[in-house]
């Protein structure tokens, strides 16, 4: 029976996840609304989610595809962000909750301040990307959310001690909280030599891609077994796992890239359809608050959130540039509005959830005050943020007109990058081909020499001409004929396979040729 709850669970999210896609209204929202409307429907099961399952593979995989060079040009204003902001906004927060909802400890407000304190910069840097936002900006979002996680879950614990009952000085919670996160980089640094070493030592892409599936789950449990921050341990080994990513085979990176696709898309669908499908049990639990009271409290925290962002993120930009002239040097030209999609590009998600669906009803023999409450304003808060900022969002970053990025230059500079690479493999192939024991026959050495050829054109030719006609480059040309190619070649193997000249065997190990081939140009035409 929980197996088929699972299964129905994952199901039901990835069809309404996908469905999404082809809608204007973003994907959470969408969740939230048919788990809403589902959790009514008469035998649809009670869920409960385990955050110790949900946030390693989220954060390894966003840590993966992160770069550590581009984190550490930036680390100043990443941790400002992703460690002195979380910690401003759990206590600010934290001390609006206290004020504005009656009898509310202030340990269990401040629980909630460090539930909803980390952004989730997932949807963000999406649009960031995809709207063409400077650089910069785009590596602080996610830079600030890879890291601002584990400040919000160690601020949370310490705080959900003190809700508990348990002795905690603010002394004692900076010390754990330091503890915590010098541990979690310690584990991380520990294991990401050896786990590297093992990766790079397999040869059998199966056997690395289900190490590469356990590896979060193995930083993350060690460090927690240590009370160090699991978090910060899964982010360590992610980011130095991702920048020597180009040493293992390619076959590895190509299953690892779409196993974690799918395993990221299942997760966060998941766990958005379970905001609504709890939503009801929560509103029935809210006890001595109605519904229209923690309406208005939402209403006032979700406001506060905001506000108590751009209070952070303008002084932590400027005042650092009017106190150093190091720093006014390096970072030139920085005006109000990068700050003011800093500010509002705050959207709350998956982990914010995660922690909220953490804090236990009972603890030794201690019952959590408020929990559906607090609960209840985490869902509130996560869901005002989607549709007020991930909707505004776009339309806010054309009013700026920012300065984009400059795709000619990046063209160039791939180009120039592209045409080292390929004189350098010219250079390794005749050396090559002047030992006896290489020899080939000339068209096949001729074929070599073509591929680096193509290779090193393509790049440039995105920057000549278009047809006047179509409006593709050469290359976007060349690429769409050669997939039509490939289309031609794979329909004769399934129509020979049809006929029972080839079997299935070799059917499959010719159109594996060509998806690999398609796999490519593929990648080159969305790059």
């Amino acid at each position: 029976m929980d197996a088929l709850r699972l299964v129905a669970l994952v199901a039901a999210s990835a069809a309404v996840a996908g469905f999404a896609r082809r809608t204007p209204v973003p994907a959470p929202l969408l969740l939230v609304a048919v788990g809403l409307v589902a959790s009514y429907v008469p035998g649809v099961p009670d869920y409960t989610l385990d955050p110790h399952i949900v946030l390693p593979p989220l954060l390894y995989t966003a840590a993966v595809e992160s770069s550590y060079l581009d984190l550490r040009a930036n680390i100043r204003p990443v941790a400002l962000l992703s460690v002195g902001y979380v910690l401003f906004a759990t206590v600010a927060v934290g001390w609006l909750a206290y004020v504005l909802v009656p009898d509310l400890p202030l340990t269990a407000a401040l629980v909630l301040g460090a539930v909803v304190a980390p952004p989730d910069a997932v949807a963000a840097t999406a649009i960031a990307r995809r709207l063409g936002l400077p650089h910069r900006i785009t590596t602080i979002l996610q830079g600030e959310s890879l890291v601002n996680d584990a400040t919000a879950i160690t601020a949370y614990k310490v705080a959900l001690a003190a809700a508990v009952g348990e002795a905690v000085s603010w002394a004692g919670g900076l010390g754990e909280f330091a503890l915590a996160a010098v541990g979690g980089i310690g584990v991380g640094l520990v294991l990401m030599v050896p786990i590297h070493w093992l990766r790079t030592r397999l040869t059998e892409p199966l056997l690395q891609n289900t190490l590469s599936l356990l590896i979060p789950f193995v930083a993350y449990a060690a460090a927690e077994e240590v009370h160090a921050s699991g978090v910060l341990a899964v982010v360590v080994v992610g980011l130095f796992l991702g920048h020597k990513a180009w040493k293992v085979d390619f076959a590895t990176r190509l299953q690892e890239e779409a196993v974690w696709k799918m395993v990221a898309f299942v997760l966060e669908s998941a766990v958005f359809a379970l905001i609504g499908l709890q939503l009801p049990y929560v509103v029935q639990g809210l006890g001595p608050y109605g519904v229209g009271e923690a309406l208005w409290y939402a209403f006032g925290v979700f406001v506060f959130v905001v506000v108590v962002r751009f209070v952070w993120v303008f002084p932590a930009t400027f005042l650092p540039r009017w106190l150093s002239a190091g720093v006014r040097e390096r970072e030139p030209g920085v005006d109000w509005k990068a700050p003011v999609v800093v500010g509002w590009a705050g959207m709350r998600g998956v982990v914010s959830l995660a922690i909220a669906f953490s804090i236990p009803v009972v603890t030794d023999g201690v019952e959590f005050p408020a929990r559906n409450l607090v609960l209840f304003l985490t869902f509130t808060t996560v869901i005002a943020t989607l549709v007020v900022q991930g909707l505004t969002l776009p339309p806010l970053i054309r009013a700026l007109k920012l300065p984009g990025r400059d795709r000619h230059q990046e063209t160039l500079a791939e180009a120039q990058a592209q045409n080292e690479a390929s004189r350098a493999a010219e250079a390794r192939l005749d050396a090559l081909l002047a030992d006896e024991r290489n020899a080939l026959p000339g068209p096949l050495a001729d074929r070599l020499r073509t591929v680096l050829e193509r290779r090193r054109n393509s790049v440039w030719e995105r920057l000549g001409a278009v047809n006047e006609l179509t409006g593709e480059t050469a290359d976007d040309t060349y690429r769409r004929l050669s997939r039509e190619m490939i289309e031609a070649e794979r329909e004769v193997f399934v129509r020979l396979r049809d006929e029972r000249r080839i079997d299935d065997e070799m059917m499959r190990t010719l159109l594996r040729r060509l998806d690999l081939e398609e796999a490519a140009a593929y990648r080159e035409e969305t790059d």
